[in-house]
């Protein structure tokens, strides 16, 4: 709200002040009503806070379907990105959201090929990416290291729009990477570095554009907030740091914890071991356990200079943090409502999968990276 519109005010508040009953007018209505054209992107939800602060005006950023429906009033002439977290409200029984903008002139498609097709002139549009998380976001860039298909980038959308907003008048495009700061609020390091880097091809997407006007484009890249207080310096490595560890990680927090909550319901507790998972965290981590012959070869040829010796021995799990990954291997094999909910529970895994948050602690702290 600060960003968009001039005035802050508290926390959770969209374009409202702090008694909730005052509408700011934001920068994308005002460039709206001065002829310019006006698109929105972002990598989470496209009713979510960062978004809406440039079209809504609510009293709480979790009235998703109000939201919504400001976005269908609101005559801007993109959106592109996330989908919509409550297309038929709260209780899913109000009228469809996307219904609700076609009758208001908007196209909506959700293919890639719409999405790459899309040509200047065709009117009003929202751009659902094709593949889409739980939360109606982007999947997060590092999974393509797995194979998985993201659908269309964020780059690849910020392209898009200037494309089709490119006009005359000239135009107001926002464009968040919002997934950088969820990653960041479970802590995981090498998925919000990926997500960073994937936000810095779509500022350089801007960048192209400005070489062509340089003397009438402003491009502003700010930070709202940072959600895990990450630090570079650890004091288990003597405040060294070795980014390299964080390479072999080929998938985020979110899409491991689907693997280890489908291994508890095959399982169950009582039939569950920590040694099922080793090769599966190896696989997605590099984090593994090796025998005293192997690690002694290891350190033998890690001595005489050998980089990649050097840096699987830094991967390869101590003693210690493998009694870290049994404990918290033990609590996710726990049903999630029914694990302890005290404060040294949340102080370790702040309410995400116990052991994919201890994996990826390991492995950020072996890399130099701490968090607050």
């Amino acid at each position: 709200t600060a960003m968009a519109s001039g005035h802050k005010t508290n926390d959770g508040v969209i374009n409202m002040d702090p008694q909730k009953k005052v509408k700011y007018k934001g920068i994308g209505e005002m460039a709206r009503d001065k002829g310019l054209k006006v698109g929105i992107i972002s990598s989470v939800s496209i009713d979510h806070a960062t978004p809406a602060g440039f079209y809504a005006h609510q009293p709480s950023r979790n009235n998703y379907y109000e939201i919504a429906l400001e976005l269908t009033e609101s005559n801007f002439d993109f959106f592109g990105g996330g989908g919509f977290k409550q297309p038929r409200g709260k209780n899913n029984d109000r009228p469809d959201v996307l219904e609700i903008a076609k009758s208001k002139g908007y196209k909506v498609i959700s293919t890639a090929e719409e999405i790459r097709n899309l040509k200047p002139g065709e009117g009003k549009v929202i751009a659902i990416n094709p593949v889409l998380d739980k939360e109606k976001a982007l999947p997060y860039a590092i999974n393509a290291l797995r194979g998985q298909d993201l659908g269309v980038s964020l780059a690849e959308f910020t392209r898009k729009a200037i494309e089709l907003l490119d006009n005359p008048k000239g135009f107001l495009l926002m464009v968040e990477g919002g997934k950088i700061g969820w990653a960041c609020h479970a802590n995981d390091g090498a998925t919000a570095i990926h997500d960073t880097i994937d936000f810095d091809k779509a500022v350089a997407e801007a960048i192209e554009f400005y070489k062509k006007h340089p003397n009438e484009t402003v491009i502003i890249v700010p930070g709202d907030h940072e959600c895990g207080g990450m630090t570079i310096g650890f004091a288990g490595t003597r405040y060294e740091t070795y980014f390299d560890i964080l390479a072999p990680q080929r998938t985020s927090y979110d899409e491991f914890t689907k693997i280890v909550d489908k291994y508890r319901k095959e399982h169950g507790p009582e039939n569950a071991k920590l040694e099922d998972l080793l090769p599966l965290i190896k696989e997605n981590f590099g984090l593994e356990v090796m025998e005293d012959k192997a690690r002694e070869e290891l350190e033998k040829k890690a001595k005489e200079g050998d980089k990649e010796a050097a840096r699987r021995l830094h991967l390869v799990l101590t003693k210690e943090e493998l009694e870290d990954l049994g404990r918290a291997f033990a609590l996710s094999m726990v049903e999630k409502e029914k694990r302890p909910k005290d404060e040294r529970t949340y102080l370790l895994y702040g309410g995400y999968d116990p052991l994919t948050v201890t994996i990826t602690s390991i492995l950020n702290q072996k890399a130099g990276i701490g968090w607050t």
